[in-house]
């Protein structure tokens, strides 16, 4: 199974504070060790919501909003996507992360796969998502 392994924003994170060389090289080699066991699929960090924006719907209509948003508890500052074979897995492996020293809050959502979605995924819906996902590796190659 997939899961996505959500990092929360913080004051830091959302100011723009960078993480200092050895909160780097701990996740440097934390990562290393996820690639090595065949868990981590991608990851990455993001900039602070001042450099983004929402677009929301509505009426047959959109709006964009520009960042800074308040809420910072809402936020992501950063994302894995791990290949585990339980939840139980993916939580064992974020015990072992650099986090455990800090006062994080880290968010483990599964992903959804074909399968899940039963009858409501026609045949040719399905194809076209294997075609896609295809695609999508080859190009990574």
């Amino acid at each position: 199974m997939r899961v996505m392994v959500i990092v929360k924003a913080n004051k830091d994170s959302e100011a723009g504070v960078l993480p200092s060389r050895e909160i780097l090289s701990e996740m440097g080699k934390f990562n290393e060790e996820l690639v090595k066991a065949g868990v981590m699929l991608a990851g990455e960090g993001l900039h602070s919501s001042a450099k983004g924006v929402r677009v929301k719907f509505g009426g047959g209509k959109s709006r964009v909003i520009d960042g800074p948003f308040t809420e910072t508890k809402e936020l992501i500052a950063g994302f894995w996507l791990w290949q585990v074979k339980s939840m139980e897995e993916a939580i064992e492996w974020i015990r072992r992360s650099p986090f455990q020293k800090s006062n994080e809050e880290i968010e483990i959502r599964r992903v959804f796969e074909a399968e899940d979605f039963g009858a409501n995924l026609a045949p040719e819906l399905k194809a076209q998502e294997e075609s896609q996902r295809e695609r999508l590796a080859a190009r990574k190659n």
